[in-house]
């Protein structure tokens, strides 16, 4: 595997997209630059849902050829335009089940083993979540780590998982535990005073929000198993 190796959200998009919708729609595999910028924007299985216009795509698609995990295939076999697929598998030295683990990571931030058995049914099949498990630890075990094991969201039960390929989706500062290797949560300053922004509306505020980001994986989950 190459050297430490980071990419854009943009980046990350694009990778996510490629993977999923090579082992999802084979027969249209490569993509075309419109059926691409289409599955980065697509609304259903992402996470932020964005809309990239073509310069956008066709930036990060440069900084994927320059970082290797992305080739340009050229018009032939009576194709008459540019076609993108991407070579994680080849560079990383990944199969193809954790392909499929890495793009739901990418294409939806971190995941519990339990999404993200839903949300590989399409791709790859699991048939127990330790399999998951142990898939994701592996990829954790590279020299340079591809995944990390998060701590739990309040009111969850299942710890998440995020891929390092995308560092945005480890919130700084908070560390990694050297003794267990796991993500830790930070723990609130009781010392520390806060802005006065009103009663308690700060806090309500972010109820608001952590109730509306559970509806939203509420709603996609409900998606995924309807098969949307």
């Amino acid at each position: 595997m190459l050297g430490p190796m980071i990419l854009s959200p943009e980046g990350a998009r694009l990778l996510g997209a490629l993977v999923e919708k090579q082992l999802t729609t084979p027969q249209q595999y490569p993509l075309t630059l419109a059926a691409l910028i289409a599955a980065s924007n697509q609304v259903s299985n992402r996470d932020p849902v964005v809309t990239y216009d073509e310069s956008t795509v066709m930036v990060a698609l440069n900084g994927l050829k320059e970082q290797k995990l992305v080739r340009f295939v050229l018009p032939s076999h009576g194709r008459s335009v540019v076609r993108y697929r991407h070579v994680l598998d080849e560079v990383l030295a990944v199969d193809l089940r954790q392909c499929a683990l890495l793009a739901v990571l990418l294409l939806r931030g971190p995941q519990t083993l339990g999404e993200l058995r839903a949300r590989t049914d399409r791709m790859a099949e699991f048939d127990r979540l330790d399999e998951i498990e142990h898939e994701l630890e592996y990829l954790a075990s590279f020299d340079q780590p591809l995944t990390l094991r998060l701590g739990r969201r309040p009111g969850q039960k299942e710890e998440r998982w995020a891929c390092l390929l995308l560092p945005s989706q480890v919130e700084s500062p908070s560390p990694v535990d050297p003794a267990s290797g796991r993500y830790e949560e930070p723990k609130p300053d009781q010392n520390r005073s806060l802005p006065d922004t009103g009663p308690d509306l700060q806090g309500q505020l972010n109820i608001l929000r952590s109730e509306l980001a559970e509806l939203r994986r509420d709603l996609d989950t409900l998606r995924d198993s309807l098969g949307g």
